[in-house]
């Protein structure tokens, strides 16, 4: 290192070796003066051993209109373009870069498209298929005052940067004790339909669940897509948005509920609130006929289909956030029903449905009725590409129904 050095600083003054002493010496001098700093300091305090795993959020209240007056419906993915939309505008620092989301397209779903139009090259870009660049990209872009929105095309895709956001983004804030969160909104389409086979159907939020120092979003409408992905952007910390691309559009039968009017552009959701989507009776719930079911995405419409048959004696909490969670509105629904089902699009084995499952277990056993019942995918290693075998795999309206139905007959 010391000859390339040398060599480099030839080429450009021509003499280098006083020149390169002095910036020898003044290195030498800064470490050692640090190295002294750091013996000298405190030990920290173990009484705040589990302080700063987050940076503190301003956003902590709903704010704007979710249903302005002459607002008109919009499917989720042009909810996602015009937040996006709305937060380049006003915030020049603010960035969107991925693959294939620059340039007329506008990503693989047009979830960019006239965003490099309107902001340039500079501001929206397209990068190369390298996704640890695109996730470990962003620690410095927020290190230099920059506000980076990025893309991973699908979730399957997700793995090459999975090193970056354990190792980088998640540990910052903890280990630097809250003096550098790093801000950034990475944005994933996930979820199966229709054949998009084993690389472009999978659901990775278990995973995600597993890595401390994150925050893990998952609307299932428009309005709180647009909502959470503005938290999201403006949360001090690294977020995980996690798009069903199965609910974009509104195409898939059942989901026409996830169209929404557009919220205005104020409009904003802490991150953390779940929402019920759909209320059970009240003569349902003091008759002990009632259940809950904690869902979120494509969960969502599977359940409200499904709970056609037992009309008034089904709840639907949507968790939109899964870290953190609603703990308090999942235990208060828990409490009131005594029946509780949790349903996932990922396969059930270990994952975050079953570790829900076995905490309302534990903390809401004296209030419970019945097990606390499961449902999510084959405990399959892929999605199959075969459509027929995709729809054997995953869970739909009609096993929903079947689960219900078992437990509140339990």
């Amino acid at each position: 290192m010391r000859n390339a050095l040398i060599a480099i600083v030839l080429s450009l003054v021509g003499s280098a070796q006083a020149q390169l002493d002095q910036i020898f010496k003044k290195a030498s001098e800064k470490v050692a003066s640090d190295y002294q700093r750091a013996l000298a300091s405190a030990d920290p305090d173990i009484a705040d051993f589990d302080t700063d795993e987050f940076a503190p959020t301003a956003i902590n209240e709903e704010a704007g209109e979710r249903k302005p007056v002459r607002g008109e419906k919009v499917v989720m993915v042009d909810a996602a373009l015009h937040a996006v939309d709305e937060l380049l505008k006003k915030h020049p620092e603010a960035l969107f870069y991925g693959q294939d989301v620059g340039g007329r397209l506008g990503g693989v779903f047009r979830e960019a498209a006239t965003l490099a139009q309107k902001y340039g090259d500079e501001r929206v870009f397209n990068t190369p298929i390298q996704e640890a660049y695109i996730v470990g990209s962003t620690a410095g872009m927020c290190a230099v005052g920059a506000k980076p929105i990025v893309e991973i095309q699908f979730a399957d895709y997700i793995w090459p940067g999975m090193n970056q956001l354990v190792e980088e983004l998640s540990k910052s804030c903890y280990l630097t004790k809250g003096k550098f969160p790093i801000q950034t909104l990475i944005r994933v389409p996930i979820g199966a339909y229709g054949g998009g086979g084993p690389y472009h159907s999978g659901s990775i939020e278990s995973t995600l669940l597993n890595i401390r120092g994150i925050k893990v979003v998952y609307p299932s409408n428009a309005a709180d897509m647009k909502g959470l992905l503005k938290a999201s952007f403006y949360d001090p910390n690294p977020v995980v948005l996690l798009e069903h691309k199965g609910l974009y559009w509104s195409k898939v039968p059942g989901t026409q509920e996830a169209k929404t009017i557009e919220p205005d552009q104020d409009y904003i959701i802490p991150l953390g609130k779940a929402r019920v989507v759909q209320h059970a009776e009240e003569e349902k719930i003091k008759s002990g006929e009632s259940a809950v079911v904690i869902t979120y995405g494509m969960g969502v419409y599977w359940t409200l289909e499904a709970s056609k048959q037992f009309m008034g004696s089904v709840e639907i909490i949507d968790l939109r956030t899964l870290n953190p969670i609603d703990w308090t509105a999942i235990t208060e629904s828990v409490r009131k029903h005594g029946r509780a089902f949790v349903l996932t699009e990922e396969p059930l084995l270990n994952s975050f449905a079953e570790s829900l499952a076995g905490r309302i277990s534990k903390e809401c056993f004296t209030d419970l009725d019945a097990p606390v019942w499961t449902l999510g995918a084959a405990n399959l290693p892929a999605v199959p590409l075969n459509v027929d075998l995709e729809k054997m795999m995953l869970p739909n309206a009609e096993k929903v129904a079947t689960a219900i139905g078992q437990l509140l007959n339990y």
